[in-house]
């Protein structure tokens, strides 16, 4: 029987069934914001552990960019959670599209570009 684009996805992510059904998938790129991103980071660093595949990581400045001027942000709460995302990123060799980049975007999208 044939399958659908996600039953072959899924298929190929697919590394256990738990007894209980519980899929154990395997994730072959992580998307990271700032605005979620500091409590990951922060629990790795408190851990003593590091990002496990870098290589595999993109983050972007997208929840907190402004429209008008983008290279000025005015709101103290987004320019922390920005200057902690470029600093947690530098810290665990994670890639950044920052403000700068030309690749720099919406999480959602920049994924699948």
């Amino acid at each position: 029987m044939a399958k659908t684009l996600f039953e072959k996805i899924w298929d190929r992510h697919l590394v256990t069934t738990l007894p209980d059904g519980t899929a154990i998938l395997y994730i072959d790129r992580h998307l990271v914001h700032e605005v979620t991103s500091p409590q990951a980071f922060e629990g790795l660093r408190l851990s003593g552990r590091r990002v496990r595949h870098p290589e595999l990581t993109i983050a972007t400045m997208d929840h907190n960019v402004p429209t008008d001027d983008r290279l000025v942000i005015r709101d103290p709460i987004s320019k922390a959670q920005i200057e902690a995302l470029a600093k947690n990123c530098r810290e665990f060799g994670v890639t950044l599209y920052d403000l700068q980049s030309d690749r720099q975007g919406i999480v959602h999208i920049i994924g699948p570009e």
